[in-house]
């Protein structure tokens, strides 16, 4: 048979497989196209492609494996700018150490920025496994962020290992959202050894015969503890122990343990547990004061937006008074002056919420909220020094910056501070030399980090120069100062500055 006829069948194969669509399909090889005489030639010799007419070296193009890796993340890099190679050079077991580490509990810039690294689009160090991807969904867990959690394990893949899975099940059992994981695992039951998820998730879509028989196995066999045995009875039989005495409260319930003792109407209280249980409290099964006390928590370590905190805290009228509740009060008292734009009544009802933001430490979120409106507010005195000042602690700080309500050397450092210049105003205590140290022109990251930054290692880096951040917080204005000036060479000038603000002027003691 002809060559030409020969490999027609296998070209047609070919286009279908490809979904190319060509007139002739022997065209899609272009040397096919030659002409070449035949005639007079040994029957051993092939029909080739011409040898190359020169010596010179094909050009070759090289793609770095790690190219290759899907960048995971719910920020893009354009928004946080930080590259997807932010992890590249490091190993993933000192990541996940440092993540995992680095108390962020006092600065709400450090908040910040914890969270836009665990958030941002970026690729693990090429091979390295879901060791670090784990890193961050488990912080994001102990930060309470279990919607993010959620969203970054969906865009992951969580069926495609039995470690994703589980922290997409605890998140979901903690938002709400836990039929998306039920109907996965019923789709591939191996994505979970544990039995009581299979039987939690099996009497959720409905399926009772499968969840009865699966916990009779479990009994037959004793294949869980008595107290969960237990909990599973009551929540497959409700009936049967309607009178029965409440069960003992575990005292390091998971995820699975609480919805559970929930749905028996033995709802556990989230105050004791981590703090990803309290986002359990913001649904609507909780009551207002169980929403209330949650959004407190986890605004205080920057894991909910100040708006939602703000709906809660205006949704109704006060219960009672004392703790919360007073509150409540001063803010609702203080958000109806701010709207009348009186600064006799804005003057009236500072003071007292900003007393109340603070022994909730929330000041932050009080000044992203508020200092828009309060900077249009003419107000003098001792309040506008203190508006002056929740304003600093706002995203607008530089604007704040530019007018001082009173003409004091504090203020003066203050606002330096917030240019980024802190030098120009002479320090008088420890804490200010150390800023400025921190803020020289002439500072250089220490040379541990210089190296980490000169061969790549960026996020490394930041995670570094955070824990600094903490020690210097705590007292080692060296390392204050070392960290600053990393932030600032990096080119984290508004984390650097934002947080330097914030020790000044927040009560942390």
């Amino acid at each position: 048979m002809p060559i030409k006829q020969a490999l027609l069948p296998l070209a047609a194969v070919f286009c279908l497989a490809t979904g190319a669509v060509v007139a002739d399909p022997l065209s899609a090889i272009g040397w096919l196209q030659q002409t070449t005489t035949t005639n007079n030639l040994p029957g051993t010799v092939l029909l080739e492609p011409p040898v190359t007419g020169s010596a010179l070296q094909p050009q070759i193009i090289v793609t770095p494996l790690e190219a290759l890796v899907t960048p995971i993340g719910l920020v893009s890099p354009s928004a946080t700018g930080l590259p997807v190679d932010l992890w590249r050079g490091s190993r993933p077991s000192t990541l996940s150490r440092l993540i995992s580490q680095i108390s962020v509990q006092d600065n709400p810039a450090m908040q910040s920025l914890l969270f836009t690294l665990l958030l941002s689009e970026t690729r693990p160090p090429s091979g390295t496994g879901d060791q670090l991807l784990l890193a961050r969904l488990d912080r994001l867990m102990q930060l309470g962020a279990t919607d993010p959690a959620q969203a970054l394990a969906e865009q992951a893949g969580p069926a495609q290992s039995i470690a994703r899975f589980q922290r997409w099940f605890d998140a979901t059992l903690l938002t709400g959202d836990e039929d998306r994981a039920c109907a996965a695992l019923t789709a591939k039951p191996y994505l979970s050894p544990k039995y009581e998820a299979r039987i939690f998730c099996a009497a959720r879509r409905g399926d009772w015969q499968t969840a009865a028989l699966t916990l009779e196995a479990v009994h037959a066999l004793d294949l869980l503890p008595k107290a969960k045995m237990d909990l599973l009875d009551r929540f497959l039989s409700p009936d049967v122990f309607e009178l029965a005495p409440p069960l003992p409260r575990p005292q390091h319930p998971d995820p699975l343990t609480f919805r559970l003792f929930e749905t028996i109407g033995e709802r556990l209280p989230t105050a004791p547990l981590p703090r990803a249980f309290s986002a359990a409290d913001l649904r609507d099964v909780a009551g207002w004061k169980a929403q209330l006390e949650a959004a407190e928590r986890l605004t205080r370590i920057s894991a909910l937006n100040p708006n939602q905190l703000l709906g809660l805290y205006t949704d109704r009228l006060p219960a009672a008074s004392g703790g919360i509740w007073d509150r409540v009060a001063a803010l609702q008292r203080f958000e109806t002056a701010l709207n009348t734009t009186s600064p006799d009544a804005v003057a009236k009802t500072l003071p007292g919420v900003w007393q109340a933001m603070s022994e909730a430490r929330i000041e932050v979120a009080f000044a992203d909220l508020f200092s828009e409106q309060l900077s249009k507010v003419q107000l003098s005195g001792d309040v506008a020094d203190l508006a002056w000042r929740v304003r600093l602690l706002s995203p607008s700080y530089e604007t704040a910056a530019l007018t001082l309500p009173q003409d004091s050397r504090k203020n003066r450092f203050l606002s330096a501070l917030a240019k980024g210049t802190p030098n120009r105003v002479a320090a008088t205590s420890a804490l200010e030399q150390a800023i400025e140290d921190g803020f020289s022109e002439e500072a250089s990251p220490p040379d541990d980090l210089q190296r980490l930054l000169e061969s790549g290692q960026l996020g490394e880096a930041i995670l570094n120069s955070m824990f600094l951040f903490e020690q210097g917080a705590a007292g080692n204005l060296s390392d204050l100062s070392a960290a600053l000036t990393t932030f600032r060479a990096i080119g984290l000038e508004d984390t650097a500055r934002r947080a330097a603000l914030q020790l000044m002027l927040l009560d942390r003691g």
